[in-house]
């Protein structure tokens, strides 16, 4: 069991790029799997596949790659169990300045910063993504 687990599923993303790895497998849950969604939407993965077994179900990701790179240059946890970040909707981060996405998780689920914009809406900070 890890304390946190939307790190752990960054941090297995994150090692799976830098070694080379077509996919991963991340254990599932509901956060995980709008997670991933967002970044198949947003493009940094090629494809998912979420398995049901008997526990929890597993996430299978297809990681994307051009040219032996990887299409996620870094993925940062920034809301911590210790320390939750939030921001109202004029407030948001502009990840890169607007070439990366935070994804923010908001009283109407989860999104990008840019939805979240958009839709003028605040929440936590869950993580950037470039």
């Amino acid at each position: 069991m890890t304390t946190d687990p939307i790190a752990d599923f960054l941090t297995r993303i994150r090692n799976a790029a830098k070694a080379g790895h077509k996919v991963v497998e991340i254990p599932a849950s509901s956060v995980k799997k709008e997670m991933t969604k967002i970044l198949k939407d947003q493009g940094y993965i090629l494809n998912y596949k979420f398995i049901d077994d008997d526990k929890q179900g597993i996430i299978k990701i297809a990681l994307k790659y051009s040219n032996r790179t990887s299409a996620i240059t870094n993925l940062v946890r920034i809301s911590k169990p210790g320390l939750r970040k939030y921001s109202n909707s004029t407030e948001l981060p502009r990840v890169l300045n607007g070439l990366g996405v935070a994804i923010i998780s908001t009283s109407r689920g989860l999104m990008t910063d840019k939805q979240a914009r958009r839709e003028k809406v605040g929440g936590e900070i869950l993580c950037h993504v470039y």
